[in-house]
């Protein structure tokens, strides 16, 4: 059976050899280690070195092992307070996660309808822009011209407009219809 205490020496229980080992305990606590031991019967020294319980509660019962003992209990108590404030924090971070899902949620709806809106303008405007737009629309504004001038040729016939009125509304209808008559036909035999 082999035991250590505080890297002084490495006793080998039952035979006679020992081989030392390097020691990380401060002279002045080595010192005073030197002095309990050597207050310690051989039988004393034997017992530590066989009985593990004995040398347990040697060990606990020296003031370097109480102060890292309750060193390591403060630490122990430290972590638990902040794990138990951690875990009081835990209902607010949930919150405040879910607060902000709703607001990303909001955000990315209303941008979303922004887009949409501004996808339906930009549609729209192409298809105002579009030739086959603007050849429907000469050709609406033609139709119209031509039941312009129906309509003033029918006024006449029905006496309701003096020639001279009549004859300048006419040439003006059927400038205008002629002219989107060439700009219809021209758009309609250009590559467009």
């Amino acid at each position: 059976m082999s035991t250590k205490f505080r890297g002084s020496q490495e006793h080998h229980h039952g035979s006679s050899s020992s081989s030392t080992s390097t020691s990380h305990v401060p002279p002045a606590q080595a010192a005073g280690l030197v002095a309990i031991l050597k207050d310690k019967s051989v039988d004393e020294l034997r017992k530590l070195l066989s009985n593990k319980d004995a040398y347990q509660q040697f060990l606990s019962s020296l003031d370097e092992v109480k102060i890292q003992n309750d060193v390591n209990d403060d630490l122990c108590k430290e972590n638990l307070q902040l794990a138990d404030e951690n875990l009081q924090k835990e209902p607010r971070i949930l919150e405040l996660r879910n607060q902000n899902k709703i607001i990303c949620t909001t955000e990315l709806a209303m941008a979303q309808e922004k887009l949409n809106g501004l996808e339906k303008q930009k549609e729209e405007m192409m298809k105002l822009n579009s030739p086959l737009y603007l050849l429907q629309w000469i050709q609406e504004a033609m139709n119209k011209t031509e039941a312009e001038s129906e309509n003033l040729h029918q006024q006449v016939l029905d006496r309701e407009i003096d020639i001279g009125a009549f004859l300048q509304k006419y040439k003006k209808l059927r400038t205008a219809y002629h002219r989107k008559s060439l700009v219809h036909l021209a758009a309609r035999t250009s590559n467009i």
